[in-house]
């Protein structure tokens, strides 16, 4: 195994999103969160305020030998709507946005051609509206957070 990289996406409630990536051969990892706000060491009930400007992330680490950045971007498009803003379903608000938070330029370039990509192939008939940041401060979320949906015996968080 050679050196381990990190991912940081986040497309509405983090425990979906977790479930999805832990699925993904190569990925060794993940770990549910916050990014993107101001407020130091946010609680889930801060941030589900509304106010933080923090997102509810999975932070992700995988084996690049085994499973691409590319082929993390192509999870990550297929379980969210890109489209909708600050929104994903029945969950509103910013901590529910559609973003990809990049640990280096190569991921940044990389995002930025796939979401290129996206758009042109004419898959989505709206702007995708998902944002690409450098990542920030990452705050693990709650540990009844991590991994809930394996936890409560559940496949999905879809009604």
């Amino acid at each position: 195994m050679g050196e381990l990289k990190k991912a940081t996406f986040g497309a509405g409630c983090f425990w979906g999103v977790e479930a999805a990536f832990r699925k993904v051969e190569g990925v060794l990892s993940t770990v549910v969160g916050y990014e993107g706000g101001e407020l130091e060491n946010p609680s889930y009930e801060d941030v589900c305020s509304g106010t933080t400007g923090h997102t509810e992330v999975v932070e992700v680490v995988y084996d690049p030998e085994k499973v691409t950045y590319n082929q993390l971007l192509d999870v990550f498009w297929s379980i969210h709507d890109p489209t909708t803003l600050n929104r994903q379903g029945p969950d509103i608000g910013v901590q529910y946005r559609s973003v990809i938070f990049y640990h280096d330029k190569k991921q940044k370039m990389i995002a930025e051609n796939s979401k290129k990509r996206l758009q042109e192939s004419g898959a989505y008939p709206r702007d995708i509206v998902t944002a690409i940041e450098p990542a920030s401060k990452f705050w693990k979320a709650e540990e009844y957070h991590q991994q809930y949906l394996e936890k409560a015996g559940k496949k999905s968080c879809h009604f």
